[in-house]
């Protein structure tokens, strides 16, 4: 049997993700004890856990500003089922339009890439051509 994750059920992404978000959701005193760990059985690999801490500011902010956490959140009910409906229509609203502002976004790249494109084959045939006519 396995439990359900515990941070923000991240059950994709690669095992660094998995390993930072299942500490991340247990607090500071994972992350000190993965440094202890590391430092006693490779030390390498608790000077790297605990560089990592720092330079990610976890040991001195706190753990409220990481990813995972809020996510669950904005589903989590108030008891106002008049804002819960609002606020969950709302989050339907942006996120569609995340998804056509993407979706713009993306195809203007491709308009980009193929402008691009067509300026290159153009420059190409007239050197071609003019590679050609000196011959």
């Amino acid at each position: 049997m396995t439990p359900a994750p515990a941070y923000a059920g991240q059950t994709s992404g690669n095992w660094f993700t998995r390993i930072e978000g299942w500490l991340d959701a247990r607090g500071k005193g994972a992350w000190i004890a993965a440094a202890v760990l590391g430092f006693i059985f490779f030390w390498p690999v608790g000077l790297a856990v605990l560089a990592y801490t720092i330079w990610s500011k976890r040991m001195f902010k706190g753990i409220s500003c990481n990813r995972g956490r809020m996510a669950p959140s904005r589903f989590r009910s108030t008891g106002n089922m008049a804002f819960d409906s609002y606020k969950a229509d709302m989050l339907r609203r942006l996120e569609d339009e995340q998804e056509a502002f993407e979706s713009f976004l993306n195809r203007l790249r491709e308009a980009k890439d193929k402008a691009e494109f067509d300026q290159f084959m153009e420059d190409r045939s007239k050197r071609t051509d003019g590679d050609a006519a000196e011959a």
